[in-house]
This record gives structure tokens, C-alpha cells and sequence, in this order.
């Protein structure tokens, strides 16, 4: 039995003795405990206190660790991205920088269905080589949970491959992976006049494979103007809860497209975006249990507004962070930097953006039981940083990597 002791950690950050899905004021309150201890056995987090009541001896421990210096903090908890992708489209960004808008550059053939093209050409073995690299990058980074997204084969076929992907990365990996099927992310051309055709065929054809599968979670809709409308989203989540996939929506990126309402109307675990709010989707949300996850790294990318992240925490909702991580729209799944932005860009509060990437998070994947906080029973799955003055200075010095490792299960990665 492998008993580990971190011992002399200058900040232990995120201590937790009940798991609470946090709103409102209670967002802002971060428990820590200074000069600190952290026991760990067979990966999951046993006991922590302050050094001084510590009480054991040197010898009752197989493996120690000397966290002098250290601030460590939860591992973040990653609950929006769509990691698997064939390609880069660096091209469309440059392409955006000349002044080309999003429906000027669809119509060269980019965007979704850009991304959409080469993904039908690669192989379940290239993509999952790719997207493993990609899951190894950030791991580094310090997420150790991550949900994962389909939605760029649109295709039977296509669906089908990026899930079994999906599921193979959930096997392998030793980070917590949740899947979401979304195949109603944009329509495929041939049905751009029949959208009842796409539909049928994401609910006769691809839903019962998924299910026979165990391929997916969740299941999820891009519900925006010229997307999927509130009623489309209805009808095809609908269709996944009956096959047991819990519902999350893409709402209100560019409209206030009915998108919040729809999913608080489902019991949607998440509203994803919400760049696009008014008085009426904020306190919809507000008096729901369906969390509100903000991209901001998305809205950075695109040069839209940020997320009016300090009137959804003021009107009660409860809020997490997450990369939105494409090759579109936000391509990086760097949560530190998504952390940096929400605190300069949406005036959150840095205890306020690390609960919203930690246990917030995990309750955005449902697993709160497991991940988001340090507290004893749940996973050792934990942030080392470099040696910094405040948690404050995490997302002030935003340009520095200040992560000295990362812990998975108890063990380095």
C-alpha cells in the first residue's frame, strides 16, 4: 500500500470538507491552509492539516515529497472542448486577420465543415495519435479532467470514429474523460435545405449505434441562428435522453438565441458560451440548477465581447471556466491562460476563477465526487506550482508558465 506525504507546502488551496456546487457570494470563498501537509494513499488524498498537527512519524511513509515553496492547488477540471480535430486552420485566421467574416471564409469551404472535410479523411489511428499528444500537452498544464466533444465528422461514419477515439482515450488515459456527442453542431451541406433529413439521421442512425456503444455521456446541440433552433435543440436532446445522454447546449455565442432557456427547460448539466445574454437568460439561469461554463479564450479569439461573467456570479448563477479548445475558435488548452483572461478581461476574482476551473468544473462532468477539490476520499489529482507570493499572482503574471508539475492519481506525470 503506497503511502505518500507532501509535506511543507507553503499554500494548500481548495480544501473542501463537503462538496458544494458554488454560486453567487460563495464562489469568491477559497479555503487554504498555510504551511501545510498532504497525505496521499493508492492515488486518492487520505488526510492534510498544517505541518504543526501533523503527528506521524518520517518512517510511516513509503514516498515523500518536500513542497517547500509550493503552492498546490486542485488540478483543473476541463469541461468544454473539442480536442479531437484532424487539422489546424491557421489559414482562416490569417484569413480573419485580412477581413474576411466567418460566412465569407464558410463559403471558400472553411470553418466547421473545413475541420468537418479533414477529419472524414483521417484515420481513428491518426486522430487518436493526435488528439493523445494533445491530451499529454495539457495534462502538463495542469487539467486532469476533461471533457471531449464530437461534432466534426457529421457524418454517420465520421460521428462514429471521433467517439470511438473518444472512448479510446477514456481507456487510456489516466486523466478523468467525459464524452459528448455532437453531431448537431452545423448542418452538413448536402441537408443545408433539409434540415429534417439531418435530424432523422442523427436520431435513427447515429443515436442507437452511440448507445449500443457506450460511446457517449452527454449529448449536446449548437443551438444558434442559422444552427439549430430552440425546437431542433429540444428535439434531438430529447432523443439522446431517452437513450440516457444528459443534455448540454452550446447558447447564446452570437444571438440570444433561446439557447439558455431551452437548456434550463431539459435540466441541461451545462449552458456552454453565453457570450450573448440579457436580463430575462441571466435570471432563467440563475434560478436553475443548469450551470453557465464561459469561454473566454473563445471570445478572445474571435474578438467578440467577453462574458459578463460579474453579472452571472452577482445574479446567483453558478459558473465554470473552460477552453472551448477547436481549432476554429480556441485553439489552445492552456486553462491557466483561460483563468488569466476571466480575472483581466470578465473581473473575476482569482479565488472566484480557480473554483469556477476546479470544482465547479467537475460538477459541469459530474464528477464532483472525485476531482475539483482537495478533500480527503477524492482523487490526488493536483497542481504543483512554482515558487509565487499570492494565488492572485496565477492569473496576474498571465505570460509565465508557473507550474512546476502535475499529479494524476497519485502520480507524476
Amino acid at each position: 500500500m503506497a503511502v505518500t506525504l507532501i509535506k511543507n507546502i507553503k499554500l494548500l488551496a481548495g480544501v473542501r470538507e463537503d462538496n458544494r456546487l458554488l454560486r453567487g457570494k460563495m464562489l469568491a470563498k477559497l479555503n487554504c491552509i498555510e504551511d501545510a501537509y498532504l497525505i496521499i494513499q493508492d492515488g486518492v488524498i487520505d488526510a492534510y492539516g498544517k505541518m504543526s498537527e501533523l503527528g506521524h512519524r518520517v518512517s510511516d511513509f513509503s514516498l515523500q515529497t518536500d513542497a517547500s515553496g509550493q503552492t498546490v492547488l486542485p488540478a483543473w477540471c476541463d469541461s468544454h472542448t473539442h480536442l479531437v480535430f484532424a487539422a489546424s486552420r491557421e489559414e482562416e485566421f490569417v484569413d480573419k486577420i485580412k477581413g474576411l467574416s466567418y460566412a465569407e471564409i464558410a463559403a471558400k469551404g472553411g470553418g466547421i465543415l473545413n475541420s468537418a472535410r479533414k477529419l472524414n479523411a483521417a484515420s481513428e489511428a491518426e486522430l487518436f495519435n493526435l488528439a493523445w499528444k494533445r491530451l499529454e500537452e495539457v495534462s502538463k498544464l495542469g487539467t486532469g479532467a476533461i471533457e471531449i466533444k464530437s461534432g466534426y465528422g457529421l457524418t454517420v461514419e465520421g460521428e462514429l470514429k471521433m467517439l470511438r477515439v473518444i472512448k479510446k482515450l477514456k481507456e487510456r488515459s489516466r486523466l478523468a474523460v467525459k464524452a459528448t456527442f455532437l453531431g448537431a453542431h452545423t448542418y452538413p451541406l448536402e441537408y443545408k435545405d433539409d434540415h429534417q433529413g439531418y435530424i432523422d439521421l442523427l436520431i435513427n442512425e447515429m443515436l442507437p449505434v452511440i448507445a449500443k456503444e457506450k460511446l457517449a455521456d452527454y449529448i449536446d446541440v449548437f443551438c444558434e441562428t442559422g444552427f439549430f433552433s430552440p425546437e431542433e435543440t429540444e428535439t434531438i436532446c430529447r432523443a439522446g435522453m431517452s437513450y440516457g445522454l444528459k443534455p448540454k447546449i452550446h447558447a447564446n455565442q452570437l444571438n440570444l438565441s433561446g439557447g439558455v432557456q431551452t437548456g434550463v427547460k431539459l435540466g441541461a448539466i451545462s449552458a456552454d458560451h453565453l457570450e450573448t445574454m440579457d436580463d430575462t437568460a441571466i435570471t432563467e439561469l440563475a434560478n436553475s440548477e443548469t450551470i453557465g461554463t464561459l469561454l473566454p479564450s473563445a471570445a478572445f479569439f474571435l474578438r467578440m465581447p467577453f462574458q459578463p461573467a460579474r453579472k452571472l456570479i452577482d445574479a446567483g448563477c453558478a459558473i465554470a471556466l473552460a477552453t472551448d479548445y477547436n481549432p476554429g475558435s480556441s485553439p489552445s488548452g492552456n486553462m491557466n491562460l483561460v483563468i488569466a483572461m476571466s480575472c483581466i478581461q470578465m473581473k473575476m476574482l482569482p479565488e472566484e476563477a480557480i473554483n469556477a476551473a476546479t470544482v465547479n468544473g467537475a460538477y459541469a462532468m459530474e464528477l464532483q465526487n472525485e476531482l475539483g477539490s482537495i478533500t480527503a476520499g477524492k482523487k490526488a489529482n493536483l497542481i504543483f506550482t512554482k515558487p509565487i507570493p499570492s494565488l492572485a499572482y496565477l492569473s496576474y503574471a498571465f505570460g509565465s508558465n508557473l507550474i512546476e508539475k502535475v499529479m494524476i492519481s497519485g502520480e507524476w506525470v
